[in-house]
């Protein structure tokens, strides 16, 4: 019998084999972490707090949040509120891990009935590839065919002029129909990293005194109307991506997010050590989030140059 012990085994070797390939195609990952460690910040990569992963989903019917949460709340996790973004035509929910240390999820979907008609027909006949929903398929207590249903093809590789008439329409789409279920981003906590470097505006200005590039859709820093919630993010990296026909063109891959979570002010009198997760704003914000999106729009793309 799997006792909760065993589920969280297996979530922390799913988790790392998402962070093991988002790195490889996410340079910014490793040249932070040597940064930070580089200034003294943290003493290696592995002190970093992730404060949340991120995933995107096609709205169909055997796709979608329906189908990708089953995975994480068969670990435990637990869905939180729900976030709409009319203009991106997206859901979302985010979901709290089943231990403290646990990074947050947070996973969103095309509503692809608010697109346009030749959108849903292209969407629709790559994704009525996937016959059933496919998370039904596979044994959540084995971390290596999760892990490899997270990385696969769910349909036949997309042709270029497909990719570029879905990106004129959303580019959210665009993303998830090469993309698929890679990870998105994942997100540093800095709110716990030594004074001087432990706030967003600080720790962008030691960003971009490293060369990095920053989401700056809404200004470079994203703030939650109590003032609790703070995020801003890299610039997605560009990759090679390779369509059917063998043609190629560089297209936005992930990127890196950062998150600073402010007391509570029932806790706002704790001394900083005494701070804990709990005490700390919890949850999203829609507002920071839908500019967040924009990290791997080519508004914000073409700023790498």
């Amino acid at each position: 019998m799997t006792t909760a012990t065993d589920r969280i085994t297996t979530l922390e070797q799913v988790l790392a084999g998402l962070m093991r390939r988002y790195q490889e195609r996410v340079p910014d990952v490793a040249a932070i972490a040597r940064a930070m460690v580089h200034d003294g910040l943290i003493e290696s990569a592995d002190a970093i707090e992730n404060d949340h992963i991120a995933f995107r989903t096609m709205g169909v019917p055997q796709l979608g949040i329906a189908s990708l949460e089953k995975i994480f709340l068969h670990y435990g996790y637990q869905r939180r509120e729900r976030y709409n973004f009319e203009s991106k035509k997206l859901n979302a929910f985010w979901y709290s891990p089943p231990r403290a240390d646990l990074p947050r999820i947070f996973i969103s979907e095309l509503r692809i009935g608010d697109l346009s008609e030749e959108a849903r027909r292209i969407i629709t006949s790559y994704t009525d590839e996937v016959v059933g929903d496919p998370v039904d398929r596979l044994d959540l207590d084995n971390a290596d065919e999760v892990d490899a249903f997270l990385h696969r093809g769910l349909w036949r590789l997309p042709t270029l002029a497909d990719h570029r008439r879905l990106a004129e329409e959303s580019e959210y789409a665009a993303w998830v129909i090469y993309n698929r279920y890679y990870l998105n981003h994942y997100t540093v906590t800095i709110h716990n990293l030594p004074q001087g470097y432990n706030t967003i505006a600080d720790f962008n200005n030691f960003l971009e005194g490293h060369g990095f590039k920053l989401n700056d859709s809404g200004g470079k820093i994203k703030e939650s109307p109590d003032g609790k919630l703070l995020q801003s993010s890299t610039v997605a990296e560009m990759i090679e991506a390779e369509f059917a026909n063998n043609e190629r063109q560089r297209i936005s891959g992930s990127y890196v997010e950062f998150a600073e979570r402010r007391p509570l002010d029932a806790f706002a009198h704790l001394p900083v050590h005494e701070l804990r997760r709990e005490h700390r704003r919890e949850g999203f914000e829609a507002g920071n989030a839908d500019k967040i999106f924009e990290s791997t729009y080519s508004t914000q793309t073409g700023k790498r140059g």
